[in-house]
């Protein structure tokens, strides 16, 4: 289970809690299950260098959902663009073979993105829902997604 407890600094006291969600550039089907893997633990490190945890990671091949406690300093397109480049660029040396497959150039995610805070539902649902984006055999509930 997820803590809900605040942190401090200094000067604050917050919880921020962010769903982010990264499409693969044209929704190719490029990740694999170690791919995943792998980018779990790279999302991990990227947020840790940033004062940030990542608390639930789940993906599918062409996507990857993120739920990630934030430090309030933070600029999010700032950070959601350091998650991007810094992921793509790791992903691409490491997995460089099967890569080159999906893609010519040097890209990776599209560049859109999803970030919306879970104030909106509470953590157990987005906890549930991140759970089950890696398993195909029980049907997925959509989110109803902030307008």
């Amino acid at each position: 289970m997820i803590s809900q407890s605040n942190q401090s600094t200094s000067h604050s006291v917050y919880l921020l809690r962010l769903h982010i969600v990264f499409v693969t550039k044209y929704r190719r089907k490029v990740f694999t299950g170690q791919m995943l893997k792998y980018a779990e633990k790279t999302f991990a490190g990227i947020l840790r260098d940033w004062r940030c945890g990542l608390l639930e990671f789940g993906g599918e091949e062409d996507h990857v959902h993120l739920l990630a406690d934030i430090h309030p300093a933070l600029n999010i397109s700032t950070l959601v663009n350091n998650l991007k480049s810094a992921s793509s660029k790791k992903l691409r040396r490491v997995f460089t073979d099967r890569i080159k497959k999906f893609y010519g150039k040097p890209v990776f995610w599209h560049r859109a993105y999803y970030v919306g805070s879970v104030g909106n539902v509470t953590l157990e649902t987005i906890k549930k829902y991140v759970e089950q984006q890696s398993t195909k055999e029980k049907p997925r509930k959509k989110l109803p997604l902030p307008a």
